[in-house]
């Protein structure tokens, strides 16, 4: 049945794991200039002690069993004007009856894993005067084992939808969401959506806000310049000024490159 909750088990098949570690093993390094440490990127030999890791080292069997410990389930979903998706999800239920349902966003170039550390503490807090979660991880569509849309424009309303629909379908009417990056995103755009009916509360980390200007955020500009001549800006926030600066300019290249290039070119390319 279409709208059926399947049990999943991670089983990557012993020839994609050896393909791998044959095309980890013939990879072409290239050369380096000499004395730029890591000024131009990731020096050469930390590149290629990474790919030997990952070629003779490595134990993903071992790392499969782990994972398989969780609680994984699959499900066909689908947001209005797309296909139907297979979408992966960790479902990791509290014993308490006064548990919250949570939906956990993962970020980009993330995946469910970000949410592995922190389920035992949300689903069994040591602390019983502390809320408890029933949480619910899935894999973005197109990230880890959820199938990726073939159709153009899937975004974060289309996200927000896809999992709408699956805490909808686990009986989750009432949740509260968590969402970083990526996540913080798709977890904004299901806000706008669906709360206060559904969403009764939010998190958010890893958001990305940007500068309100006097055409976009008039409002917001004003209020900003104001509070910087009465108050003026903290110390901590002078740095954090120049730290966001910084990333912009020298820690974000992948942005760069994602607004600048057409992404299958740079796909084949890879």
């Amino acid at each position: 049945m279409a709208d059926e909750v399947r049990p999943f088990t991670i089983a990557i098949p012993d020839s994609g794991l050896e393909d791998l570690r044959d095309r980890l093993r013939r990879a072409r390094f290239p050369d380096e200039l000499e004395d730029v440490g890591n000024s131009m990127g990731a020096p050469l030999k930390d590149v290629k002690r990474l790919a030997t890791h990952w070629a003779e080292t490595y134990d993903w069997r071992k790392a499969e069993a782990e994972l398989n410990k969780l609680p994984h389930f699959t499900t066909q979903l689908q947001a209005s004007g797309f296909e139907p998706l297979n979408v992966h999800f960790i479902h990791a239920r509290s014993s308490r009856a006064d548990a919250i349902p949570l939906l956990f966003s993962h970020g980009w170039p993330g995946s469910f894993l970000e949410a592995t550390k922190i389920l035992a503490p949300l689903t069994a807090p040591e602390d019983p005067a502390q809320p408890a979660f029933h949480v619910v991880a899935p894999s973005l569509p197109g990230y880890g084992f959820s199938q990726a849309s073939k159709r153009r424009g899937f975004s974060a309303d289309q996200h927000g939808e896809v999992f709408h629909k699956l805490m909808l379908r686990l009986g989750y009417d009432e949740y509260a969401t968590q969402g970083g990056d990526w996540g913080f995103l798709i977890t904004r755009a299901m806000g706008v959506r669906y709360a206060p009916r559904h969403i009764k509360a939010q998190h958010l980390n890893l958001d990305r806000f940007p500068q309100p200007t006097l055409t976009k955020a008039p409002v917001a500009f004003f209020r900003t310049m104001i509070s910087a001549l009465i108050t003026g800006f903290s110390e901590r926030e002078k740095k954090g000024f120049a730290r966001s600066k910084w990333f912009k300019d020298e820690g974000s290249g992948y942005f760069s490159g994602m607004y600048t290039f057409r992404l299958p070119n740079l796909n084949a390319s890879l």
